[in-house]
């Protein structure tokens, strides 16, 4: 027998005793701390899966597991090599989120699988109480040093009789001026699975789905950098199988590639699941923050608080310096800590305009962010200031310049797709910013995927189809109630939306002689400000809502916080009701929306409030917001009676 044979009969040898070891050591069963769900890893045939159930019920089926990269294909023919287990427990603080302490208890499972090449999948999976999450890391036994992660394998197999509250995907370059996909399309409703989606191309993150009676499931992933493209959930089988999917080819233009590029060993971002029998698991997960750790390191202390805004009612025509210095008056009647300042300020208020601006805004307590076109050449929107984000010489050169003049920070716009391309230049700009000391906004943009943790400068995203909508058609503002019971259980538990709430003029345009009628109560549109979770709330105030409000409803506005130490949900449903608490310090405020056109009274749990004075804010008949001082019972329970697409805010 010559030497190739005996090589050849000692590997299979070796892997005739992996695979006996296979058979040995899986499945896997990963528990969460208190063993109330349970995550359990199989190999069958070469191919690895996963399925999930909480209290004893399935709530993801038997799901594929896997990658196909340029070293090698992980998604089949993989063998069970080792297994290493933890216990998590890790406190972290948040200082712009839903809640500032966090204590992150996981059980945690490294499965290790070897390809046909002898190159290693490391399977993590973390199970805390409410969350799973997956992600995997690779390693070379034949020294490659570098990856391109052309797909994954992965997929999220939904029970048979689920149903949907999802966000379809855009097609690359439609929508004004080719800026799309930038998470702005409606949601499903109950939708049953299999159906197709709007444009044919699956769905963006989050996905809520209802598994029947037994609870909700909410799907989406965190840790995203300019390693790896932002991926999506495909279109769904007939079975329920939604599979991870790449960015298109055309988005931003075709600029970039659609996979993922990276050296060895090379890790991906988490998949996570949120699961539970109510909504609450839902509202209350810091899953997208848990996983995560700061890129760097905050250069300033970053402030948060709330802005009057002049282009979302008063539109492109209030770019001028007039219009601005009435609204940092605004701001500073209102103890607002920004003015957004919106595109075309450099056209119409010129950068000497601008300078003095800032130091009007400085003499009243005012911070100044400005509008950026994101643009180098990926789409045609006009707007301006352009071509000045989009490279790191004229980054720097402008963000030197707009420290120099005490400018707070950006609000950068127009990026459409999530190739890893894109990612980095999210990435980029945030990194700059932090140098000279400017906090961050995105609009027309991606998911924001744990970003308030690793990034100390970012602020909010958009990534939803937000509040300048209700001014550009009545369509929108007719479904504005409706939506507001929704994001809070599919878009906003992830992270940071910059929607743009509180409309107080009854037409949304500066005369009110025309433009959109809006049919949402005042307070409703108070407890929006509640409802919606962003550290800098951007409001659609206008100067004349000074006299025309109540002093207890300026007030409100002038003292409602927008960063919380601790959120809960209290009831609701998608499209009918939602009512969320939240607590800064050691205040409540509990913020109720109808979303349906009808009226209805509702019975809520307040165990935090309960045998406490407190101010409720709710509907008059008229529509116009109420305040009613009351005592809440010693058992914590209140009613409250809502006006059709009205609402309520309880504070302290």
């Amino acid at each position: 027998m010559n030497l190739f044979h005996v090589n050849k009969h000692l590997l299979a040898l070796i892997l005739s005793a992996a695979s006996c070891n296979t058979l040995a050591k899986m499945p896997i069963t990963i528990h969460s701390p208190d063993n109330q769900l349970a995550v359990e890893l199989t190999l069958e045939q070469g191919q690895a899966y996963y399925q999930v159930s909480y209290q004893g019920k399935t709530f993801i089926e038997k799901s594929a597991l896997g990658l196909t990269t340029s070293i090698g294909d992980f998604s089949k023919n993989l063998t069970y090599v080792s297994e290493q287990t933890k216990r998590i427990n890790q406190t972290y603080q948040l200082d712009r989120a839903k809640v500032s302490q966090v204590n992150y208890q996981a059980n945690q499972a490294v499965t290790r699988l070897r390809n046909t090449n002898g190159d290693w999948l490391d399977i993590t999976f973390n199970v805390a109480n409410n969350d799973v999450a997956f992600r995997y890391q690779l390693s070379s036994a034949n020294e490659a040093t570098r990856v391109k992660i052309l797909s994954e394998t992965s997929s999220f197999n939904l029970p048979d009789q689920a149903t949907s509250f999802i966000t379809p995907q855009a097609l690359p370059m439609t929508g004004w001026k080719g800026t799309k996909p930038s998470y702005e399309e409606p949601y499903t409703y109950d939708q049953a699975l299999g159906t197709p989606s709007a444009n044919g191309v699956g769905y963006t993150f989050p996905a809520l789905f209802k598994n029947q009676a037994d609870g909700w499931i909410l799907i989406s992933e965190t840790g995203v950098n300019g390693n790896y493209v932002g991926s999506r959930l495909g279109e769904s089988t007939k079975d329920g199988i939604f599979k991870i999917e790449f960015p298109q080819a055309g988005e931003n233009s075709g600029i970039g590639d659609t996979f993922s590029a990276m050296a060895l060993p090379a890790k991906t971002p988490w998949r996570t699941i949120t699961l539970g029998s109510d909504l609450a698991p839902i509202v209350e997960t810091t899953v997208s923050f848990d996983l995560v750790k700061p890129q760097y390191q905050a250069s300033t202390d970053y402030k948060m608080g709330r802005a009057s805004w002049s282009w979302i009612v008063w539109q492109d025509a209030s770019m001028n310096y007039a219009d601005q210095a009435e609204y940092i008056d605004l701001a500073a009647e209102l103890n607002l800590e920004y003015i957004l300042i919106d595109a075309l300020w450099d056209a119409n208020i010129g950068r000497e305009g601008m300078e003095k601006l800032v130091q009007y805004a400085a003499s009243k307590n005012v911070g100044v962010m400005l509008w950026y076109n994101s643009n180098g050449w990926w789409n045609d929107a006009p707007q301006t200031p352009v071509n000045l984000m989009s490279t790191s010489v004229a980054r720097k050169q402008e963000m030197a310049w707009l420290q120099k003049i005490g400018v707070k920070g950006l609000k950068i716009d127009f990026f459409g797709g999530d190739k890893q391309a894109t990612m980095q230049l999210y990435e980029d700009i945030l990194s700059d910013a932090n140098n000279y000391g400017l906090a961050i906004t995105f609009h027309g943009c991606t998911l924001p995927r744990g970003w308030e943790r690793m990034y100390p400068n970012f602020i909010t995203s958009e990534a939803v189809l937000a509040s300048e909508n209700l001014v550009f058609n009545q369509h929108s503002l007719d479904l504005h109630a409706y939506n507001a019971t929704i994001l809070p259980f599919t878009r906003n538990p992830v992270g940071a939306m910059d929607f743009g709430p509180v409309f107080l003029n009854q037409r949304l345009s500066r005369t009110q002689k025309d433009g959109t009628i809006r049919s949402t109560t005042d307070a409703f549109e108070l407890a929006t400000s509640v409802i919606y979770q962003s550290p800098v709330q951007h409001f659609g105030l206008t100067p004349n809502n000074l006299n025309e409000q109540p002093d207890y409803v300026l007030d409100f506005i002038r003292t409602v916080p927008s960063v919380w130490d601790e959120t809960k949900y209290i009831a609701g449903y998608p499209g009918k009701l939602a009512v969320l608490a939240r607590r800064h310090q050691n205040n409540w405020y509990v913020a109720a929306v109808n979303g349906e056109k009808q009226a209805k009274t509702i019975e809520i749990d307040l165990p935090m409030l309960a045998d406490q004075a407190v101010n409720l804010l709710v509907d008059a008949q008229d529509k116009t917001a109420k305040q009613v001082r009351l005592t809440v019972p010693e058992n914590g329970k209140i009613s409250l009676n809502l006006l059709a697409e009205g609402g309520a805010v309880i504070y302290q």
